[in-house]
């Protein structure tokens, strides 16, 4: 059986726009009552990474999430709640700066802290044979993934099955980039995870999308596009073949499909759209943008992968500060996993933090919590 994906064309985050094109969406699958029971405890779990402006298109639109909220509850869905991990920070205190928060309380949803946890074991996992998860994501019944379409410098792109590493409580995100230290090892943990967590659907956020330096510091590109479906393998597949990237490039499409999360292969994936069901090819005709800025360079072999941790990690690509937008505020020090720290002050803050790339392990966690975009992947 093939994978459904709806893509809708959505040109702005105006409320009613996004809830009607969400509502079609749905329609076109089947209805919430395909993927979902009235009596289940319903977590949505947005991409929340850090406290920034909505504008930056670095986390899940509060008016997606306001979409989603607003269509389970008139269909009589009532025991919602809505968390994340942060890089930095709280889910609660990036909500605030949105207005995301009110807006949840308004509706009846809980907000729920995922800093608290307990290890789950899954020992028939491929790769990961247990996993730290948060406890709201260990209580609840069924989770839908409100996933950002963004760049990433470790996996190229982020989407519906990067999201759920905000699954994992607090610092034990960090534990993962040490223990899983290349894109290939870290794909297939990754896939590991969301087979454990078995997310009940995924819409990706691709109104604004962001692209360069993801995934916290690039730059919004409007993409004016939503995706819908449950195989978050083939929604990130489709993201990919809307900006020109092979779906075979990102390690997390080739792992969802061999280890049997989802499907990445255009043969297998059925799109819907306004119209009815359409081709790839007429999808990327419609939504489609040649110049979105993602990295396209040639896979690297699975034998550089292996090696990684020897010498071949110093061909690798690294990341770099850019002094003049250094802050020196010291977020990517406290960001860096590795015991020791790969970048450090060394005159204290008076110049910015220096790497040791004999330890950096090219997680890029620090890339991903600056907040100025001083930080560049090359």
């Amino acid at each position: 059986m093939k994978s459904e994906v709806v893509i809708l064309s959505c040109e702005s985050y105006e409320e009613e726009l996004v809830y009607s094109t969400l509502k079609k969406g749905i329609a076109l699958l089947g209805g919430w009552e395909t993927f979902l029971k009235k009596e289940e405890k319903i977590l949505l779990k947005p991409n929340l990474v850090r406290k920034t402006e909505v504008e930056r298109a670095v986390i899940t639109h509060p008016a997606v999430v306001k979409g989603i909220v607003r269509l389970l509850k008139e269909e009589g869905y009532v025991h919602l709640s809505c968390g994340d991990s942060c890089g930095v920070g709280s889910a609660k205190k990036v909500m605030e700066g949105t207005g995301m928060d009110q807006m949840l309380e308004d509706y009846g949803v809980t907000i729920v802290d995922f800093n608290e946890g307990s290890t789950v074991s899954y020992p028939q996992g491929h790769t990961a044979k247990e996993f730290f998860l948060a406890k709201p994501v260990q209580e609840t019944d069924a989770l839908i993934n409100l996933c950002k379409m963004k760049t990433h410098a470790l996996e190229r792109v982020t989407g519906g099955v990067k999201n759920l590493y905000g699954c994992i409580s607090g610092l034990h995100k960090a534990k993962g980039h040490t223990q899983y230290t290349n894109a290939d090892i870290f794909a297939r943990q990754l896939i590991d995870l969301n087979q454990l967590i078995a997310p009940r659907f995924c819409v990706m956020d691709g109104i604004v999308a962001m692209d360069g330096n993801g995934p916290t510091s690039g730059d919004p590109v409007k993409m004016n596009v939503l995706l819908l479906g449950n195989d978050p393998v083939a929604i990130d597949s489709v993201y990919c073949h809307l900006v020109h990237l092979d779906p075979q490039m990102v390690p997390t499409n080739v792992h969802g499909e061999t280890m049997g999360l989802g499907t990445w292969r255009e043969e297998n994936i059925r799109l819907l759209s306004e119209d009815g069901e359409i081709t790839m090819q007429e999808a990327v005709e419609r939504f489609g943008n040649p110049d979105f800025n993602v990295d396209r360079k040639k896979q690297r072999s699975n034998l550089w992968n292996r090696f990684n941790n020897g010498f071949l990690r110093y061909f690798q690509k690294k990341p770099y500060i850019v002094t003049d937008k250094c802050k020196k505020c010291g977020v990517c020090v406290e960001a860096c996993p590795v015991e020791g720290k790969a970048l450090q002050f060394k005159n204290g803050r008076k110049q910015p933090p220096v790497y040791n790339y004999h330890k950096c392990i090219r997680c890029f966690c620090c890339q991903e919590m600056c907040p100025h975009k001083a930080i560049q992947v090359k």
